[in-house]
């Protein structure tokens, strides 16, 4: 056994406990936590496979931004974890019949379609440029339709997303742009004349009252 196959061996086990944790952990963040190490584990082991665009983009994307957006939103709400796992160890045996199929259709895929002794040998040119090069090469000129249309639908989702979490609140003030252009100036402001008050000024004592007053006060 070579230091590649204990290596792919030792990421293999990490990542299926760390992937075992997340649907067994009783705290969301500990679940989360365990998802992050599970996506590192799985980006080594596609750097093991010589795929490094794949494993970056594994880090800089799901580790990156996806689970620390998600581990700052579980933390930030009041989540009662009884009601979420209520009935959990009930469908624990039909969810792990579905798991073991699915694993098992991905072994037969994978095993049977994507054999590396029969793959072809890239060329010459194309090795000199380097795994990420020669993916994007390949991509943006055979592909460029197929990746434009992914990116629309991915456009469509964020905007649908948007659209869904929208609620209006009673409480909430908002302006309208349109009733904001339609205003005229004689609608917000109006000029008023308004005659002019001075206040008057103090009556001049009687002469009796100033004699009455003492000497001090006068």
């Amino acid at each position: 056994m070579d230091t590649t196959v204990a290596l792919f061996f030792v990421f293999a086990l990490v990542l299926l406990y760390a992937a075992f944790r997340v649907i067994t952990a009783k705290s969301p963040v500990v679940a989360a936590l365990h998802l992050v190490l599970a996506f590192f584990n799985a980006s080594c082991v596609w750097m093991l496979l010589n795929a490094e665009f794949l494993a970056i983009s594994l880090v800089l994307v799901y580790v990156g931004a996806v689970m620390v957006l998600f581990l700052f939103v579980v933390m930030m709400l009041d989540i009662n974890t009884d009601t979420l796992r209520a009935g959990f160890w009930k469908h624990f045996p039909l969810a792990g019949v579905v798991g073991a199929v699915i694993a098992l259709e991905m072994a037969l895929v994978l095993t049977r379609g994507f054999r590396i002794s029969e793959a072809t040998p890239m060329a010459a040119d194309v090795l000199k440029h380097g795994n990420t090069k020669a993916l994007g090469i390949e991509l943006y000129s055979h592909y460029l339709f197929p990746v434009q249309i992914a990116a629309l639908i991915l456009l469509v989702a964020i905007i649908a997303a948007i659209a869904l979490t929208l609620r209006r609140r009673k409480d909430s003030r908002s302006q309208s742009a349109s009733e904001q252009v339609k205003a005229r100036k004689a609608d917000r402001l109006k000029i008023v004349k308004v005659a002019p008050v001075l206040p008057q000024p103090p009556a001049p004592p009687a002469e009796g009252e100033a004699a009455a007053q003492p000497k001090g006060q006068a």
